[in-house]
């Protein structure tokens, strides 16, 4: 081939290559820890009975049964939080060697699922959902989290901080079995009757992730007085900073999509913000949307006291997805 067609080719492929992985996000990990895990199984088929014991009972699961889970999320990557995990299933049993009352097949899979993740604060304001389709039990998917333990899951999207996320999702460690229960017990009891503990692992690759904006002399950090934070002029141990930011997802009370930040009412970040400095956690003290922008955020946090002098990162968590660090002098 020719030499000079060659040369074009090759700068081609990495102007293209660079700017297709420059769009796509990294893949975040969320852990997240469920609690009072029960799995209520389709034992009997007449409505009348269904969520009419206050005991707890017994149950088992059988190939082509459904079951629903239910359990309570308690914390996303060791930070608190609330909300509610459903996986609705149905089994399957599936076997590579023929035994009577499973289903042969060339995988090992005890039931195909679709999970439901509802994410909360701890106050109990509304991250966002993430929504899974696959297998359940079995090996994990090739490209795993090395913490999975199991399960196949494709997650299909999301709401919320969420929305227009992608990835894959698998089981992560039990420290207490799920409990299987006759969908003949009431649910409103699944806390007193109690159940399981697992982790459930989501590899997530978001539609955004929060990024510090860039300026022409650096990242857009300021002092208070709007004064970029620069060689000439350092942050401090203890001093409130500026910054802006985009990728933070809704706000409340709200705006439409595309829709232009307010002045009035301010809207604030609907997702837990974190910043980091170094390694140490910082004060945030405002999260806002800038009135008159679209995705673009004003973050007010103060440098943490002590802070070793020299060039410092700083790092946004926005519902539990870290973003790129940016690195501002301290003096």
């Amino acid at each position: 081939m020719n030499t000079g067609w060659m040369r074009f080719l090759t700068a081609l492929c990495s102007l293209w290559c660079g700017a297709a992985l420059a769009q796509v996000s990294p893949v975040v990990v969320l852990e997240v820890q469920t609690e009072n895990v029960v799995v209520y199984a389709g034992d009997v088929v007449e409505p009348s009975r269904f969520a009419t014991v206050a005991n707890a009972t017994t149950a088992a699961t059988r190939t082509f049964g459904t079951s629903l889970l239910i359990g309570d999320i308690t914390a996303v990557n060791g930070r608190p939080a609330k909300g509610t995990a459903m996986i609705n299933q149905r089994t399957i049993n599936l076997r590579t060697t023929a035994t009577a009352g499973l289903a042969i097949a060339d995988v090992v899979r005890n039931a195909i699922s679709d999970y439901a993740l509802e994410i909360l604060q701890p106050d109990g304001t509304p991250i966002g959902s993430i929504y899974a389709s696959g297998f359940s039990a079995g090996p994990a998917p090739p490209g795993a989290n090395s913490a999975v333990t199991g399960s196949n899951n494709a997650v299909i999207g999301g709401t919320g901080a969420f929305l227009g996320a992608r990835g894959q999702l698998g089981a992560g460690q039990t420290t207490v079995a799920n409990r299987i229960a006759s969908v003949t017990e009431d649910p409103s009891n699944r806390r007193i009757n109690g159940g399981g503990k697992f982790t459930i692992l989501v590899q997530l690759i978001p539609l955004s992730r929060p990024e510090i904006a860039a300026t022409a002399t650096g990242s857009a950090v300021f002092h208070a007085d709007f004064t970029p934070v620069s060689s000439a002029r350092p942050a401090r141990s203890g001093e409130l900073l500026i910054v802006t930011a985009s990728g933070l997802g809704p706000t409340r009370p709200g705006v439409n999509p595309g829709t232009a930040f307010p002045q009035d009412p301010l809207q604030e970040v609907n997702s837990p913000v974190e910043v980091v400095v170094g390694s140490r956690a910082a004060e945030v003290v405002n999260k806002i949307g800038w009135p008159g922008t679209v995705d673009m955020f004003r973050i007010d946090f103060r440098i943490p006291e002590g802070i070793a002098p020299g060039v410092a990162t700083v790092q946004l968590i926005s519902a539990f997805i870290p973003g790129p660090e940016a690195r501002i002098p301290v003096q």
